[in-house]
Formats: structure tokens, sequence, C-alpha cells
């Protein structure tokens, strides 16, 4: 994680529990958008998932595969303003690969 700043596939999003910034894909209920999320494996509220950290028993606000488009590590605690979202068109382009 040498450069926290950056937008990055989701296949490689660390599933073990850590708080995560991502990218949320566009959709019919509203424009590309970011949230802090962590992958769950599951427990008596819900399956294996990403879901927000908003989330709480009783009220899961869970995100299927599809419905992320990128992440990136939790910013440092001086950063003055959060990210924007990423709303590049190729996925090449995550990790720099598009230069």
């Amino acid at each position: 994680m040498d450069e926290p700043d950056r937008w990055r596939h989701m296949q490689s999003a660390p599933r073990d529990g850590s708080r995560i910034l991502v990218t949320i894909r566009p959709s019919e209920q509203g424009p590309a958008a970011v949230d802090l999320a962590y992958w769950s494996n599951g427990d008596q509220f819900g399956g294996e998932a990403w879901r927000s950290s908003d989330s709480a028993p009783g009220r899961i606000i869970e995100y299927a595969e599809p419905e992320l488009k990128c992440w990136m590590p939790m910013p440092s605690a001086n950063l003055q303003i959060l990210p924007s979202p990423w709303e590049g068109e190729d996925a090449s382009e995550l990790d720099g690969s598009g230069i």
C-alpha cells in the first residue's frame, strides 16, 4: 500500500474486515458515490459480502460485487477532503495501468 491515494481493482481489495473506501457504480438509484466499507465473512445478520460501515445489527447494508467499481485504502487522518468517486470507463486505467 505504498500509494494510498490511488483507486485499485476490487479483486485486490482486502477481505480481512479492514475498512476501505469503495466507489459505488452509478445506477438508477443515483450517481457514483464513495462509501466506507468492509468485507464480512458472514454472521447471523447476513452472508459473506461487502458491507457499508453504516451497517448495524438488523440494518445491514450489503453491496453485491457488481455494485462496487474499485477501492482505495483509508486516507491519512490529515487529508482535507475525501477523494471523488472514480468515474473512468476503462478498468485498465485502474492501478495506473492505463498510463
